[in-house]
């Protein structure tokens, strides 16, 4: 163990509720504040993989994510510096509301909880588009619930003029927070909305980068800037808020060993910073490719990753390709390592939509009406290149598809949730294929097991 150091400065962006607009907040204050000079790291509450890719564009650093669930509350502090290194403030964007934590488990991976594990001061936006002396009320009722988390400051978004503000700041302000920020409404930075969040950032980068922009120069203009840096830099330095960086060493010291195709492009996007990093550290190279038209797999390829994605808006240049198709088809028939979450297990499908996908797994695939959401508590079935049988991890599902799948594949995991317990996923030769989005902070030895199995192949 390392001598524990200074946390950075940190701010948390956090929401009355889904929707009250702290992606937009957040995004516009990292570019507000980069545009001053500052080096900004952003990072987002949960398992959500879009957000952060805004947050990236806004601050030209990798995204990441902060989950009091995935990696244990214990880890919270060590990413936050790992992630935060030459960086001069944190800009931490919550999930939900304030107070929305993993279901049936109280405050656990709430912003609340994360806040308070940084000791971090809270920004709260709300969303006053539909009121005025209310937003008082609301404000109090947040201030009030957990006294252990600092509620330093207020932004409202979506304010339709001047006198609305003199409303609200009259209302808001004799309750001791002060209002940091006062958002107009602006039609510039509306992002579009998909069945799982916003669209993410590489299918419409330049439209991205546009709202981007806008939203800083709103923030500029409207945000008490110098307050933001000025309560990031009064962040306590409470014992559960310093910590030794994190850190991938754990996984290896990043000699290549074996070289690692991973899926990228519009249809396959959703990554987790710190999974690549330990892949790195562990010896694989990273060969990205595009499923959607990429012909072949990457040269000397060793071991595949099929991240989550979209898959199915994608479906017709991911059909239209069979070429990669086929590739990938006689990569997994070769007994070769195969990650497949979320997405990448419909593409290895034998259909998605009645369109035609891998066929490495006897099962058909659509989208379907119902969204399956939550946390999971999940065991490994059976031995495979990323776990052994018995492993205990901790994931997190979100999505509206189905598969049905063929006879005699073995499970990859029995989940747990709300007291029940299902099969989910399968293995099938060296593939590992499920629903389930992992995150490998808590357990470095994933990525060396898996270019382990990349060596032996």
């Amino acid at each position: 163990m390392g001598p524990v150091v200074a946390v950075i400065p940190r701010i948390v962006i956090a929401g009355t509720s889904s929707g009250a607009g702290k992606t937009s907040v957040a995004c516009g204050i990292i570019g507000a504040l980069r545009a001053r000079g500052h080096v900004v790291q952003g990072f987002k509450v949960g398992p959500d993989y879009i957000d952060p890719t805004y947050h990236a564009l806004a601050s030209g650093r990798p995204g990441r994510n902060l989950d009091a669930f995935l990696s244990g509350p214990e880890l919270i502090g060590p990413l936050v510096e790992h992630g935060s290194n030459g960086a001069d403030i944190a800009v931490v964007e919550g999930v939900m509301g304030l107070f929305d934590g993993a279901s049936g488990r109280g405050e656990l991976a709430s912003t609340a909880h994360v806040a308070k594990l940084l000791d971090a001061p809270v920004l709260l936006v709300v969303d006053a588009a539909a009121m005025a002396r209310s937003a008082a009320a609301i404000v109090h009722g947040y201030r009030t619930f957990d006294p252990d988390v600092a509620i330093a400051g207020v932004i409202l978004n979506r304010v339709g003029s001047d006198h609305h503000e003199d409303l609200l700041r009259e209302a808001i302000e004799p309750l001791g927070v002060p209002v940091v920020g006062a958002l107009r409404r602006d039609e510039r930075v509306a992002a579009p909305e998909r069945h799982l969040g916003l669209v993410p950032v590489v299918e419409r980068e330049q439209r991205s980068r546009a709202a981007l922009d806008a939203l800083a120069e709103c923030a500029a203009r409207y945000v008490d800037l110098d307050a933001v840096v000025r309560l990031g830099r009064g962040a306590g330095d409470h014992p559960t808020a310093t910590a030794e960086p994190w850190s991938a060493s754990a996984a290896g010291d990043g000699t290549p060993r074996a070289r690692v195709a991973i899926a990228a492009g519009p249809a396959f996007s959703f990554h987790y910073t710190e999974n690549l990093e330990l892949l790195t550290a562990a010896g694989a190279e990273l060969a990205p490719f595009d499923p959607t038209v990429d012909p072949t797999l990457p040269d000397g390829s060793d071991a595949l990753i099929l991240a989550g994605g979209f898959p199915e808006v994608h479906g017709e240049a991911l059909a239209a390709n069979d070429a990669m198709r086929a590739d990938i088809a006689r990569f997994a028939a070769s007994g070769a390592p195969v990650i497949a979450e979320c997405g990448g297990l419909l593409y290895l499908c034998r259909t998605l939509d009645e369109l035609p996908m891998c066929g490495v797994l006897a099962a058909d695939a659509s989208m379907a009406g119902r969204l399956t959401l939550g946390y999971r508590e999940a065991t490994a079935e059976s031995d495979s290149a990323v776990w052994l049988a018995g492993d205990h991890v901790r994931g997190h599902e979100f999505h509206y598809s189905a598969t049905v799948p063929g006879h005699g594949e073995r499970a990859a995991w029995t989940l747990r949730a709300r007291g029940r317990e299902r099969p989910e996923g399968v293995i099938a030769g060296g593939v590992h294929a499920s629903y389930l989005h992992t995150h490998w902070a808590a357990s470095p030895q994933t990525a060396r097991r898996f270019v382990d199995a990349a060596l032996g192949r």
